[in-house]
């Protein structure tokens, strides 16, 4: 699921460039602008791509990628801007933490998807009726706000008919839940976010229904061929055994006893009975067919997995995994492009690998402490290292590369904020680390902005904070804020603020619009020797770059060594002013992270210096 393979081609002469983008930057004689240079720049390299024998799916060509496959050009054209351009010529660099421009007339060719999802949790992100509840849509109504922030996906927590505020025991696989509005209004959330190159995917909670459900009120009638469609203990049943995380298995029912290992309000579907593998793989495809781009697979690893005794057993994981890749097959026949991510918890790769053969990815579970933790202690966790054994262990599973779905946080764990004790400079750095890493990142709401809360869950799941008033339109109040009433915690407090957590997070998810191999690279460890420094390299079909992160509160220097044949030779971004590279030596401030171009060690002849 990498980048289509672009052939590289030879370079052009220094002279040559230079004659060649004088004339395309100024266009008919007049003096050339960076605007003009760029542009055309960008539209003779996407030209040479169209060229015959080409491929033709090239949708744009970024000045990144510029960079990465011909430098010599690049640098032939600023040389050429620097003697013929004056300073007035150049066009300024836009404020990134501007919210959206009115559109023009003209509007630039689509940028890359940022490969970033976003986790919403309706009941609490936009109310927009004024009932205190989030509703489907107050989110139509916040996708401005989502297509500026950049991300390219969003996945809602559940939106069905439910007994409980979080909705994760279902009573109606087929509507919505009505404080979140109806069928009518999730399509025009659909359509609304379609047109702004936003998917949809919705959490799917198979493994149990509510006791709520009409199928499980009939299922308490043993001769009702619903009874079934549960689990029910027999004479011989073990009633104390116990669950994966240690709790009840059985659940009483007057003389009868149901499986549900989450809750006694959560009966667990019998998926050995072929009715239930029907009715569930109908229910994909009903929601596929309403506009959903997939799903988020609530517990995909209890299908089968049920008991303590047997957890982590890789016969009972092939069981699972063996059930997924039907319901792949049975979805594929509306959408054999349907995203589907899995809730599998476990403490290492080798546990989440079974499920990435027949799902798109797995939520990394194993990564997400160790990016929290390299953050809070400001050490390098061996993240690169890590990275790449996580990377083959999923690649040996599935049997081609995988695009990995990590994280830092979701509504089930303490808020990350609060993990790191509201320290903001590693909130930064943590987000760094998430949004540097290939494949898709997962954002949970409010992170982007700080929002704090632990357990119990609720606290997990307050509402979204849009303005520094708790009481302004479009607030969700079902729940109380845990955050203080005077601390400017919300998207109005810091979507003007450069400094902000929010401008950072922006900042670092339009880098992978820019940078494909943030978004499409294979990783290699890149060690440092350095335990404040943690480092990878990241190679896709068009280049590689290397990324660099100092998590430690103290400047640092790094002496760059070549790698797998590649010179790292151009600061291509950064997170704070006052990152060098010079004489091969790179400077970081503290709590920065760096972006750097690559390039053949034997094509480089001079002395790498920054921009």
């Amino acid at each position: 699921m990498g980048r289509d393979d672009l052939a590289p081609q030879h370079e052009k002469s220094p002279r040559r460039a230079m004659n060649t983008y004088a004339a395309v930057a100024r266009g008919g004689g007049g003096r050339p602008t960076m605007a003009a240079l760029s542009h055309r720049l960008e539209a003779s390299a996407a030209a040479r791509m169209q060229a015959p024998g080409r491929r033709s799916d090239v949708h744009t060509v970024s000045r990144e990628w510029l960079v990465i496959r011909y430098p010599s050009i690049l640098c032939a054209a600023m040389l050429l801007l620097a003697w013929a351009a004056s300073p007035a010529a150049c066009a300024q660099t836009p404020d990134a933490s501007a919210p959206p421009a009115v559109a023009t007339a003209h509007p630039a060719p689509a940028r890359p998807a940022s490969g970033v999802y976003y986790e919403i949790f309706v009941r609490s992100f936009a109310d927009s009726n004024g009932d205190g509840t989030g509703d489907l849509d107050g989110v139509t109504a916040r996708l401005d706000y989502l297509h500026w922030l950049g991300v390219s996906g969003l996945w809602l927590m559940p939106i069905f008919p439910s007994p409980s505020y979080h909705g994760y025991d279902i009573t109606d696989y087929r509507a919505v839940n009505p404080p979140y509005g109806t069928m009518a209004d999730f399509k025009r959330l659909v359509a609304a976010a379609h047109a702004r190159g936003i998917k949809v995917i919705i959490d799917l909670v198979a493994n149990h229904t509510s006791n709520e459900h009409p199928w499980f009120k009939a299922a308490q009638n043993p001769a009702s061929p619903y009874h079934d469609w549960y689990l029910w203990a027999g004479p011989h049943t073990n009633l104390k055994a116990r669950s994966p995380w240690g709790g009840p298995v059985w659940r009483t029912l007057g003389t009868q006893h149901y499986m549900g290992i989450f809750d006694t309000h959560m009966p667990d579907l019998n998926y050995a009975n072929p009715a239930v593998r029907k009715a569930m793989i109908a229910i994909g495809r009903f929601w596929l067919k309403q506009g959903a781009d997939g799903f988020r697979l609530d517990a995909a690893k209890h299908i089968f997995d049920k008991f303590k005794s047997n957890d982590h057993s890789l016969a009972i994981m092939d069981q699972d995994a063996t059930w997924w890749t039907e319901f792949r097959r049975g979805i594929d026949a509306v959408n054999p492009h349907a995203y589907l991510v899995g809730e599998v918890s476990g403490s290492h790769s080798r546990l989440l690998a079974p499920f990435f053969r027949p799902l798109n990815a797995v939520f990394d579970f194993p990564l997400a402490p160790r990016l929290i933790a390299s953050a809070a202690n400001e050490r390098d966790d061996h993240l690169g290292a890590t990275l790449v054994h996580i990377q083959d262990v999923y690649r040996a599973a599935a049997g081609h590369d995988v695009r990995d779905a990590p994280f830092l946080g979701n509504h089930d764990r303490d808020r990350v904020m609060s993990d790191l004790h509201g320290n903001l400079d590693h909130m930064k750095v943590a987000a760094a680390l998430l949004l540097t890493l290939p494949g898709h990142p997962f954002v949970y709401y409010g992170e982007e902005i700080g929002m704090r809360g632990v357990k119990p869950d609720p606290d997990l799941r307050e509402p979204m904070r849009w303005d520094r008033s708790r009481s302004a339109p479009g607030e969700a109040t079902w729940e109380v804020s845990p955050i203080p009433a005077g601390e400017d915690v919300s998207v109005a407090a810091e979507q003007g603020d450069p400094h902000s957590l929010l401008t950072r997070y922006r900042e670092l998810i339009h880098w992978r619009k820019d940078i494909a191999p943030l978004r499409d690279g294979v990783i290699a460890d890149y060690p440092t020797g350095d335990a404040a420094l943690a480092a990878w390299r990241l190679t896709d079909a068009g280049g590689s770059v290397l990324v660099v992160h100092n998590l430690s509160g103290a400047a640092h220097e790094l002496a760059l060594q070549d790698q797998a044949g590649l010179r790292f030779a151009g600061l291509l971004r950064s997170t704070r002013p006052g990152a060098t590279l010079r004489d091969r030596t790179l400077h970081l401030p503290p709590y920065t992270s760096v972006v750097l171009t690559a390039q053949p060690a034997a094509a480089r002849a001079g002395v790498a210096r920054s921009p």
